[in-house]
């Protein structure tokens, strides 16, 4: 390290203290009571800035380089713009020490000799806190989120950003080691915040920011006035009353120093992001210094050592990357590294280090030796057992121990020296002098050998691995090369600054100089390319380069001297040069170049480096075909033509050696048909075809489809060009084809057909079936494409294909859920069973998935399709009607049970508890027999006593839990029918009579519990349930007299015949004076004057029901509103009811013929828009 100085002032005043710019390129000083700004580039004073009245003591820039500050003895603080105007001012009690903003919030911290102050741009007021000593200087750590206060009696203050202390600090000497400077080092790569403190106990110390030392103190022998690190933290400068400035590093070792003063240095700092350094002193001087770190290192083959941190050596190995440091915590001088030996020189030893093991990618290093005595030399070499020093012109071999083994004395200075290898202790060295004479010398031979002499300087050489050729770069940048047997100088090269000859390869060397790297091989001229540095090592491929401080390998291809190689048709050395380290396309050309010389050997060598598989199959076989006698060469040089691409070569060579089918068939594998036909000429008109043919098939494979299909059509090959058309969605196309193609070709239209199938073409599909009379794949077109109307149209035309139309169309419709038009479609279709089926397979999965409602309505469907088919059928009525009441049975038990499933299984129930008890009675009347699939007899018991139970059926409600102890109960409901059973013996052993339901037809009450199921007890009349509330309705059926048809009976209700008008039996007496009301006992007694109450009378005790018929007479007076009939389709019989309450309205589905209350059906219909039961839609006029 040396320090340059850049520039020079003196002022009258004492520098006391100075800040640079942020950017570098002002800087402020503060001397006397004036400040300073100076341009750092030349030294120029730019302006002089008066605001104080007293000495400045100190100046501190904010790190945004807008403001700066500046404190004085006037005890006054100002804030200045960077544009030089005084903005601010205020003040403290005492005189200011110091100033320091905050990094990141640019908080200014002011210090005097009893307080110090807090100020920010957002705060008008100065927070001041009072101190117990003189503060002497302050710094903040690099987040701004505390300050360090150097106080004069020997303590450290630390302080949050408010002022409050976290930390105290007490140096050993107390106040009479005053704190002088102090100074965190701004390095981001630390872990931790580290204070360096300089006090006038003479020492530098270092802390952490918990207040722990980092090691130990660093006596410096003078009184410190101040430290400040430089931008990255990397080194520390420190002046005093030595009268200089020293370069420490961050850990406190000495490095050297940077100016010599004529009086006290008060101030240095180092200028941000640079190498200058600034002094200021007692006696006014300001000086300005360059400090310049010359470079420390040493180089053998792949490894390199150098100098970082001034103290520290780190070993890089430039083939694997790795690099290891060495700490060596002095400064160190020289560095010298040869194999597995590594020497370090120190002020005052030597060290010699040497690796672990022999292994060559090993990097650890240990201590060998110890030289423990200072040395003065230019240059430092390491041998396996020796150092050598190099001092001007003499030269000293020294062994490991420190003795002095032999000297050599120059004729003049010595400029460079190199190992060049040999045995341990016998090593060759190469020396370079002054006056242009190259030597070799022995470390055991105490006479130097003088290989040649040479008219300028040496500055550097290097020796070719069989040291037969040595190359030397001159004074003059001029590379020499010399045949070191006959001193013949064999070629030189300007532009040179160093040189470095290949390991691997004889003669091969490079030599780098204004920006260039020169590779030079043989006698070709020199191949150049951009490079940065010096050239300093030479292996294969690799050129090892330093530039500045890094040194790099860079991978440099061979390209250049393999190409002037080949040029020459040099093939082996072409080779040779190859094998140093080339791209892959250099390779191929190689390989290219060799297998069209016929240098079959190395162009194998060279396609295996590539790993092309082609051309070594295509050598292989020459190499066969030779062995067997073939001699020639043209026809080996067609076939490397063919391979290369070179065709029409090919061609000719192939023609000349009389093989003209080879080159026909060379064209034609590559689709090369115009050269083919122009070398076929008028040829044989199969072979044409031929050819069109493969032209085709090429059109195909490179993606060009309507060539292709043009090409097959000429060739007569329709099928291939269907293929692609159809692939391809061209439906034009395809048309065109089938309409030139014969009837009788039906292979290929009915491939086109299915094209246009494919492509929802149905109408050209249509055409093309019906040219071929293929009307069973028509049809099939049509059903596939769910063309129905075209379909159907064609099944009238054609009603053998009726089958084949309607079972997938009801197929279809039946998949999407249009039940009744699929069961039309099957009906059409004559597949009554399969829709019966379809619907039994709904109906069962709508049970199993627990949706009662839609097993109801699918049963309703099923009962009505069986009344269809027994229409239809009348081998089949009996049992179609047998079906059909099954059916009409499960269709009423599934429509109840869903209200009794939603009541067991859902939280929340919305049905009346009537409505539950009315439908759970039902059932249990109608499941006397086996049980339907999905239907729970516990739910219905469980339903009924608890719904008997909570309106005063109890004695129904005992009777349903005595029947649940016989069932296995669901553990959910366990426990309420355990409490049900006992809470329910509680309860009176009857029913409430307003529960008890009425025979409308002989008025008998009914049980509850009634053994003969939904019919009265007396009269066998069976109930009819509403559909909704399952209430008994007042409605009775009756039974036409035999003779009357349907037509007449409706004929004969809707007269509506008058009826007698019954006499009251009170007489009204009117008198003058009065009105008079008697009962006329005596009056003549009328019977009922309603025909159809007589026909009512049943006489009690029969077993058998017996139903009732009405004649002419009583269909006459009875009122068309109180009858109602379910006029069934044949075969079944309309079936009539009459109402015995007319003016409790009932309503009858149309469609499904269930009672309903009026007012239960009307709000359901405005519920579900439909019939609940058969979902009929209120805006479906049909029955």
């Amino acid at each position: 390290m040396r320090a340059v100085l850049t520039w020079r002032d003196k002022v009258e005043q004492c520098i006391y203290d100075l800040a640079f710019k942020p950017d570098g390129t002002q800087l402020i000083l503060a001397a006397g009571n004036r400040l300073l700004v100076y341009d750092t580039s030349d030294g120029t004073l730019l302006q002089p800035l008066k605001g104080h009245k007293d000495t400045v003591y100190c100046v501190a820039y904010a790190k945004d380089g807008k403001r700066f500050a500046s404190g004085s003895a006037d005890k006054s603080i100002i804030i200045w713009t960077s544009k030089l105007e005084g903005i601010l001012k205020y003040t403290h009690n005492d005189s200011i020490q110091c100033v320091s903003y905050n990094p990141v919030t640019h908080q200014l911290a002011s210090c005097s000799s009893s307080d110090f102050g807090l100020w920010s741009p957002e705060q008008k007021s100065v927070s001041k806190h009072k101190s117990s000593s003189k503060i002497t200087c302050c710094s903040w750590t690099n987040d701004g989120q505390y300050l360090a206060l150097g106080m004069s009696n020997g303590v450290i203050s630390i302080r949050n950003k408010n002022g409050e202390e976290k930390v105290k600090i007490e140096r050993p000497g107390g106040s009479l080691s005053p704190i002088w400077s102090i100074c965190w080092n701004p390095s981001r790569e630390e872990h931790n915040d580290i204070l360096a403190v300089a006090d006038w106990g003479q020492k530098l110390s270092f802390y952490q920011l918990s207040g722990k030392q980092i090691g130990k103190d660093r006596p410096l022998n003078f009184d410190p006035c101040c430290i400040s690190y430089f931008t990255k933290g990397e080194y520390i400068l420190v002046g005093g009353s030595d009268k200089q400035v020293s370069l420490f590093t961050k850990d406190g070792v000495r490095l050297g120093t940077v100016g010599e003063q004529n009086s006290w240095v008060w101030t240095c700092r180092v200028k941000p992001d640079s190498n200058y350094v600034v002094v200021g002193c007692q006696d006014g001087t300001i000086s300005f210094y360059q400090l310049i770190f010359s470079t420390v290192h040493g180089l053998y083959k792949d490894r390199y050592a150098y100098r970082d941190s001034m103290t520290d050596v780190i070993v890089q190995h430039l083939i694997t990357e790795q690099k290891v440091r060495i700490k060596c915590r002095e400064l160190v001088k020289k560095i010298a590294i040869y194999k597995n030996r590594l020497a370090i020189q120190l002020p005052e030893k030597i060290l010699i280090y040497e690796l672990y093991s022999d292994d060559s990618a090993d990097m650890h290093y240990r201590v060998k030796e110890k030289i423990v005595k200072k040395f003065e030399c230019n240059l430092l070499v390491v041998c396996a057992d020796h150092i050598i020093l190099c001092q001007e012109k003499r030269l000293q071999c020294l062994s490991f121990s420190g003795v002095k083994e032999r000297e050599w004395q120059m004729e003049s200075l010595i400029r460079y020296i190199k190992v060049i290898g040999g045995p341990a202790g016998r090593e060759g060295l190469l020396v370079g002098l002054k006056n242009g004479q190259i030597l070799k010398i022995f470390v055991d031979n105490l006479f130097a050998i003088v290989l040649l002499k040479q008219a300028t300087a040496v500055r550097c050489l290097d020796m070719s691995a069989s040291r037969n050729k040595l190359a030397v770069v001159d004074e003059n940048d001029t590379c020499l090369v010399y045949d070191i047997h006959t001193k013949e100088l064999l070629f030189q090269e300007p532009n040179a600054n160093s040189v470095a000859w290949n390991t691997q390869c004889e003669d091969m060397l490079c030599f780098s100089g204004g920006g260039y790297l020169n590779i030079k091989a043989s006698t070709f001229p020199v191949h150049q390319q951009k490079l940065q540095g010096f050239v300093v090592g030479y292996n294969g491929s690799k050129i090892f380069c330093l530039h500045v401080f890094s040194m790099s390998a860079v991978e440099v291809p061979q390209s250049a001297p393999m190409y002037q190689y080949l040029d020459r048709k040099m093939f082996r050395e072409a080779y040779q040069i190859a094998c140093l380290g080339v791209t892959d396309t250099d390779w191929r050309e190689l390989a290219m170049e060799a297998l069209e010389g016929l240098e079959f050997e190395t162009a194998k060598k060279a396609f295996t480096r590539v790993q092309d598989l082609r051309y070594l199959e295509l050598i292989s076989s020459i190499e066969e075909r030779k062995k067997r006698g073939e001699t020639n060469n043209d026809l080996f040089l067609a076939d490397v033509f063919s391979y290369q691409g070179k065709f029409h070569e090919a061609a000719k060579l192939y023609k000349r050696s009389g093989h003209d089918s080879l080159a026909l068939d060379m064209y034609t594998d590559l689709c090369m048909f115009e050269y083919a036909k122009d070398f076929l000429g008028s040829g044989d008109p199969k072979e044409t075809k031929m050819l069109i043919t493969k032209q085709a098939d090429w059109a195909r494979n490179i993606n060009e489809p309507k060539a292709a299909v043009e090409m097959y059509i000429s060739a007569g090959e329709h099928i291939k060009a269907i293929e692609i058309s159809g692939s391809h969605g061209w439906v034009d196309m395809l048309i065109d084809i089938a309409r030139k193609l014969d009837k009788a070709e039906r292979e290929p239209l009915l491939m086109c057909a299915r094209y246009f199938k494919k492509l929802d073409s149905p109408g050209y599909a249509a055409e093309t079936y019906l040219k071929v009379g293929d009307l069973k794949s028509l049809v099939q077109l049509y059903v596939d494409t769910k063309r129905w109307d075209e379909a159907f149209a064609l099944g009238e035309k054609h009603p053998e294909f009726k089958d084949d139309i309607y079972v997938p169309y009801a197929q279809w419709l039946a998949e999407n859920d249009r039940f009744e038009e699929a069961q039309k479609a099957f009906h059409k279709a004559g597949r009554q069973g399969e829709a019966v089926r379809v619907l039994e397979q709904l109906t069962h999965n709508a049970v199993v998935e627990s949706r009662f409602n839609d097993a109801a309505y699918y049963y309703w469907m099923l009962s009505m399709q069986c009344l269809d088919m027994a229409q239809a059928d009348p081998a089949q009525k009996d049992v179609m009607l047998d079906k059909f009441h099954h059916f009409q049975h499960l269709a009423e038990l599934y429509h109840g049970y869903q209200t009794i499933h939603r009541y067991t299984e859902e939280p929340f129930s919305f049905d009346l508890p009537e409505t539950l008890f009315n439908i759970s009675k039902f059932l249990l009347h109608s499941l006397t027999k086996a049980t339907p699939l999905g239907i729970s007899k516990v739910n219905t018991l469980f339903t009924l006593a608890k719904q008997s139970k909570a309106l005063g059926a109890y004695k129904l409600a005992r009777h349903a839990y005595d029947k649940l102890r016989g069932l296995q109960i669901p553990a959910r409901i366990q426990k309420s029918i355990e409490l049900g059973t006992l809470t329910i013996r509680s309860k009176p052993f009857h029913d409430s009579e307003e529960l008890v339901p009425l025979c409308y037809r002989c008025s008998t009450n009914n049980p509850l519990l009634n053994n003969l199921g939904n019919v009265c007890i007396n009269c066998r009349q069976p109930f009819i349930f509403s559909a909704s509330s399952y209430e008994v309705l007042h409605l009775v059926e009756f039974y036409l007299e035999e003779g009357i048809s349907d037509e007449e009976a409706v004929a004969l209700i809707d007269l509506e015949a008058p009826r007698h008008k019954r006499e009251s039996k009170w007489q009204e007496i009117a008198s003058n004076n009065s009105q008079t009301l008697r009962l006329d006992e005596a009056m003549e007694a009328i019977g009922d004057d309603d025909p159809f109450t007589a026909k009512l009378s049943f006489e009690q005790g029969g077993s058998e029901f017996v139903p009732v018929v009405v004649n002419r007479s009583v269909l006459r007076s009875m009122s068309r509103r109180d009858v109602l009939i379910k006029r069934w389709p044949p075969p079944l019989q309309w079936q009539y009811f009459r109402s015995l309450l007319p003016d409790a309205s009932i309503t009858m589905c149309p469609s499904c013929f269930q009672m309903f209350h009026s007012e239960d059906y009307e709000l359901l219909v405005l519920q579900h828009a439909c019939c609940p039961y058969c979902r009929r839609r209120i805006d479906d006029t049909g029955p």
